[in-house]
């Protein structure tokens, strides 16, 4: 999975842009999960300007960027969320 997202890519950024874009494409949204104990909504993936991927996540009319890495999936995880954990061991290798 690690492969098929960063074949072509050169350095970190541009991995990073192919692990989103395949989030974007793979990962069943919108789901729930907990943040900080509080059930949220991941209605949405972004990119912030320093190149990190976040969970847009909404609670009520609240809304806040949590970093993907961060992001504790439920059970049973959303449909792509293999994606998430291939993300991950990939920026532990960095």
């Amino acid at each position: 999975m690690i492969e098929g997202a960063t074949v072509d890519a050169y350095g970190e950024s541009e991995q990073t842009v192919g692990f989103f874009t395949l989030l974007e494409e793979r990962l069943r949204l919108p789901f729930k999960t907990k943040v900080l104990g509080v059930e949220v909504t991941v209605e949405r993936l972004d990119m912030t300007d320093d190149e990190q991927i976040v969970a847009v996540c909404s609670h009520g009319k609240s809304r806040q960027s949590v970093p993907i890495l961060d992001l504790t999936l439920p059970e049973p995880p959303p449909d792509g969320a293999e994606w998430i954990e291939a993300f991950r061991r990939w920026a532990r290798g960095l």
